[in-house]
C-alpha cells in the first residue's frame, strides 16, 4: 500500500501560526480559568503543522490521524500575541510518522514534544467509524 508518493521522510517540516484571541483562550476553551492561550488550543496547532506537512504527499483517498501528542505547556501567552508551531518529522515507520513539536509566542518557547500520525485510507477508516452507530 503506497500511501504516499515517498517524499514523507525524516526532516519534513511545517510552521503554522495563530493569534491569541478570547475564543482560544484556557478560560473560554474550559480548560482553565485564565485568559491565556489554552494547551488544547496549542496543541491543536502543533497537530495542524503536522497535518499540513503530510497531505500534500499522500497519494489520493490517503490522509493520517493523531494517534499519540505527548507534550509540555511550559510558559502562559496572553491575548494579542502570535503563536507559531512548528512539526518536523524525525522517524517514518511503515504508515507511522512521528514529528517533534514545538510552539513559539512572541517572546520565548511556550510548548514541545512528541506527536504521532497514522497513514489511514479515509473511506475505510470512515467507514469503520460509522459502523460504530449501528
Amino acid at each position: 500500500m503506497d500511501f504516499s508518493n515517498g517524499e514523507i521522510r525524516c526532516g519534513l517540516k511545517n510552521a503554522v501560526t495563530e493569534k491569541v484571541i478570547p475564543e482560544n483562550t484556557a478560560h473560554h476553551m474550559g480548560s482553565g480559568s485564565m485568559e491565556v492561550y489554552a494547551t488544547p488550543a496549542m496543541t491543536c496547532l502543533m497537530e495542524k503543522a503536522a497535518t499540513e506537512a503530510l497531505e500534500p504527499l499522500l497519494t489520493e483517498g490517503w490522509t493520517t490521524v493523531g494517534i499519540s501528542l505527548n507534550i509540555q505547556h511550559k510558559a502562559a501567552t496572553p491575548v494579542g500575541m502570535t503563536v507559531r508551531a512548528e512539526a518536523v518529522v524525525t522517524e517514518v515507520d511503515g504508515r507511522k510518522i512521528t514529528f517533534e513539536v514545538h510552539a513559539f509566542d512572541d517572546k520565548d518557547e511556550i510548548g514541545c514534544g512528541v506527536h504521532e500520525r497514522f497513514a489511514v485510507l479515509r473511506e475505510k477508516f470512515m467507514g469503520k467509524a460509522s459502523g460504530k452507530l449501528k
